[in-house]
This record gives C-alpha cells, sequence and structure tokens, in this order.
C-alpha cells in the first residue's frame, strides 16, 4: 500500500510506486507445488514444510520491493557473468532446446520425489580453456553477493560460509546425473559476483554424497 506521508522525499514517492508494482507482479505469479533445491540446505526443517505446505504467511514476512528489486539484479549479475565466461573460452551452456523446435529453449533442471524437489541450474559447462577445470561436463552456479559476504566467502570457502548455497550445488550434482552423465564425477565451478567492486571469485565444488543425500531427506 502507498504511503504518502509528509516525510516521505521525492524519491520515495517514485520508489513506492515502483515497488507496489513489483509487490503486485509478484503476487500474481502461481505458487510453487515443490520445493526448490535451492531451499532444501535451510536449516530449519519446520520452515520447509510450512513452505511446502504454503502456509500462510506473515504480512511482514512477504517480499518487499526492495528485495524484489535485489533478486532482479542478481539475475543481471549471472548474466553478465555467463557473458565474461564465454568471451574467456568456456562452452557455457545454459538453456536446452526443446524437443520439437530448436528455436524454445529452456533451463536446465530436474523434477525427482514425486515432484516434491525440483531444481534449475545456473549452467553446464561443457569445455574449458586450457584445461583450467579437472573435468567435464562440470556445473556452474553463479550468486552476486554484497562485499562483506563476497569477502567472507573468499576467506572461509563456500561451505562454511555460505552452507545453503554447497547444499544447493551438491544436490544440484546428484540429480542431474541421469540429465547430463558425469557431472557429479567432475567438480562444480561456483562463481561469486561482488555486487559493489565487481571482483570474481571461483571455487571449485567437489560432489558430496553425504550432503546430498541429507539434503534429499528433507523432502
Amino acid at each position: 500500500m502507498l504511503d504518502y506521508n509528509h516525510n516521505a522525499s521525492f524519491a520515495d514517492h517514485i520508489n513506492a510506486r515502483i515497488d507496489e508494482a513489483l509487490v503486485i507482479e509478484h503476487a500474481r505469479q502461481p505458487e510453487r507445488d515443490y520445493l526448490g533445491a535451492s531451499r532444501l540446505g535451510v536449516a530449519c526443517a519446520r520452515a520447509l514444510q510450512y513452505e511446502y505446505a504454503h502456509a500462510p504467511k506473515d504480512e511482514t514476512r512477504e517480499f518487499s520491493g526492495r528485495t524484489l528489486r535485489i533478486f532482479a539484479a542478481g539475475h543481471l549479475f549471472e548474466d553478465m557473468a555467463i557473458g565474461w565466461l564465454r568471451q574467456a573460452g568456456f562452452d557455457l551452456i545454459t538453456q536446452k532446446a526443446n524437443d520439437d523446435s530448436q528455436r524454445s529453449h529452456r533451463q536446465f533442471g530436474f523434477s525427482v520425489a514425486g515432484g516434491r524437489i525440483c531444481g534449475h541450474v545456473d549452467g553446464i559447462i561443457n569445455s574449458a580453456p586450457d584445461g583450467i577445470l579437472p573435468g567435464v561436463p562440470a556445473l556452474w552456479e553463479c550468486k552476486s553477493l554484497n562485499a562483506r559476504s563476497w569477502r567472507d566467502t573468499v576467506k572461509r570457502g563456500l561451505a562454511v560460509s555460505k552452507p545453503v548455497y554447497a547444499a544447493q550445488i551438491a544436490i544440484y550434482q546428484a540429480y542431474m546425473e541421469p540429465v547430463v552423465p558425469g557431472i557429479s564425477a567432475n567438480p562444480a565451478l561456483f562463481t561469486a559476483i561482488n555486487k559493489d567492486t565487481a571482483e570474481l571469485y571461483h571455487e571449485l565444488v567437489p560432489f558430496d554424497a553425504a550432503l546430498a543425500q541429507a539434503m534429499s531427506d528433507k523432502a
């Protein structure tokens, strides 16, 4: 709801309009009837149960316009990273052609456990320049982080700094194996973009079968 209080600035009025439009657009999207693999690393199992059951959210827990803008910016950063890697010589595929039309494409993904777990990966690397990767095909996952979060990831590594992302990658490596044979045998490439400085961090993530199993058991 718009709030035209007398203390709001000119910019606040415009931002309120933008945020209201984003929230309305988001509310029109159909609810998922599955758990996204990116959510399985969340520590609270009860929260996942509520999410899967579509339990009513507190109004204050709904995504704000600002949060939706952050999500949108993350997609743009990911698109830029895809372009940079391709320019650097990586054969990075982010979509596959549908069987019925080479002009119609969709993101790589999977659906398991009777449709209760679904996921869509950022990309698959088929080849890399100068043998820089230990093996292909390899999963590619990308996140854009603020400076503080990015520095912590660089310092402590993905598994310690971002366990939810580590779980997401393990699940993807496990369940993409039937779709892309060999992908779980090769370390994934995780790319993190510093949203404040455009610095890039890359980390090889070997498949953690135990972590993938533990996360899958949550569903």
